[in-house]
């Protein structure tokens, strides 16, 4: 078996934002409403550069949006993408059910063939 090495792809960037908590807790308020950035970063006990950092992230997977009006910055979430990240995993999910149908299969004509 050869292992193929990992390609960029459309999912990483996705995928990288929604590995962490504050980037889950971030979009978790956006499905709510959009929000302004020091709304966004009120209930994280970060520096605020800190806290753009993990935005910029969600920004570079198209998680969300943002736009200014005056000062204050508006974050809205953006759901193409994790509706495209969803549909990747279920074809993943497809693949390991096949997987695990034919492993039991196999398992159950060895133990047929065991009795």
């Amino acid at each position: 078996m050869r292992l193929m090495a990992a390609t960029p792809d459309s999912h990483s960037p996705v995928f990288r934002a929604l590995a962490d908590p504050t980037r889950r807790a971030v979009l978790e308020h956006l499905s709510r409403a959009p929000a302004s950035v020091s709304e966004l970063a009120e209930p994280f006990d970060m520096a605020l550069p800190s806290f753009l950092q993990h935005l910029k992230v969600l920004e570079a997977g198209g998680l969300v949006r943002s736009s200014k009006s005056g000062r204050v910055r508006t974050y809205r979430i953006s759901t193409h993408p994790l509706r495209h990240a969803e549909g990747w995993l279920a074809q993943q999910r497809t693949v390991w059910e096949r997987r695990l149908d034919q492993l039991d299969a196999y398992a159950a004509t060895l133990q047929e063939e065991g009795s």
